[in-house]
């Protein structure tokens, strides 16, 4: 820790005597520490400096904090460089409080350097006029991990799928005029073939299966095209790649299930004609939610978390995820559409 700045005695009102602030950078932190003054009971010393952003130097800043006596350790939520210095305090055993920087801005017309925002959120802090975002524990957190993979491997399929269906167009095979999924069974078989060298379109049609509406003879009008070697080699990738990622998301649900099922069971309460209570996990739960599916209630757990304390009542939670709850009355069903920026409760479109 290289010390740049360190001095000054001032009269304050503090609620919280020993507390640290970090305005963080991608390679370094501005760290100011405000603790009482030995000898002038009443006053404030004041020390900032700068460390840089490595394991080795934050668990130094962490001894130097301990040391100091410091009880609260606050830092602004800048992109994913605040990790570090969370995690790593945070396991020596400091309590550590992330912030909105919508909630620290600094006092308009001030000059804004690192220092100077560094000073203004110990300032903030040891007042009390800062309130902690969520920050949920690592089982929840390792948990989001998987649940937002996962959305992005979705994501992906679904562009890879839609490439295929153009790669078709311009084969001049209108396949997905006639069968709802080229994907499923039927859809799967005939590409095949057509990778394959088979170009009789009444020989395709024939793959079909007997759930397929379509006749014969549409099938096989459809299939007709100009479906060329060049198609067979992107249709080969673009397959290939979809089912690399179908794998891909196979083994994610299966370790979000396994992580949700060590995470946490609830139990239901006790219905008309049940005699017993009947354990119900946290995902059927919310599964019963209208317009809530399994995928769903599994993104959900991972954005929030199975611990309902740490928001006070509903209204916080509701406030913090943003969830609207919206009527169709020609369809009489009720829909949750959950959206948040920066979360992965309503997951979009890639761009």
């Amino acid at each position: 820790m290289a010390d740049t700045d360190s001095g000054g005695i001032e009269q304050a009102e503090e609620l919280v005597a020993r507390v640290a602030a970090i305005d963080i950078a991608k390679a370094s932190g501005m760290v100011c520490v405000r603790v009482p003054h030995e000898d002038k009971p009443g006053k404030r010393v004041q020390r900032v400096f700068n460390t840089v952003a490595t394991s080795g130097a934050i668990l130094d800043l962490a001894g130097h904090l301990i040391c100091q006596g410091v009880t609260r350790v606050v830092m602004e939520a800048t992109s994913t460089y605040w990790k570090p210095y969370f995690f790593l305090l945070e396991s020596c055993g400091l309590e550590c409080w992330l912030v909105n920087a919508r909630d620290v801005k600094n006092v308009p017309g001030r000059p804004k350097t690192d220092r100077l925002d560094a000073v203004w959120l110990a300032k903030l802090t040891e007042r009390g006029m800062l309130r902690p975002s969520f920050v949920p524990p690592k089982p929840v957190r390792e948990l989001r991990d998987l649940t937002r993979a996962r959305a992005v491997m979705t994501h992906e399929r679904t562009r890879h799928k839609q490439r295929t269906e153009k790669l078709l167009e311009d084969a001049q095979i209108k396949l997905s005029t006639v069968i709802a999924d080229i994907f499923g069974v039927s859809g799967r078989a005939m590409l095949e073939a057509l990778i394959a060298g088979e170009r009789s379109p009444k020989a395709l049609a024939d793959l079909a299966h007997g759930t397929i509406k379509a006749s014969h003879s549409t099938l096989a009008e459809a299939l007709t095209g100009r479906f060329e070697e060049h198609h067979a080699f992107m249709c080969r990738m673009l397959l290939d790649t979809v089912d690399y990622l179908t794998v891909q998301i196979d083994k994610l649900t299966a370790r979000i299930t396994l992580s949700l099922t060590e995470l946490s069971t609830t139990e239901d309460d006790e219905g008309p004609g049940q005699g017993t209570l009947m354990p119900i996990t946290d995902t059927e739960r919310l599964d019963e939610i209208p317009g809530v599916g399994p995928a769903t209630a599994q993104v959900i757990l991972a954005e929030i978390g199975p611990d309902m304390s740490v928001f006070p009542t509903a209204g916080h939670l509701v406030s913090w995820a943003e969830t609207l709850s919206t009527h169709h009355p020609v369809r009489r069903k009720e829909h949750l559409r959950l959206h948040r920026q920066g979360q992965s409760l309503a997951p979009r479109r890639p761009r």
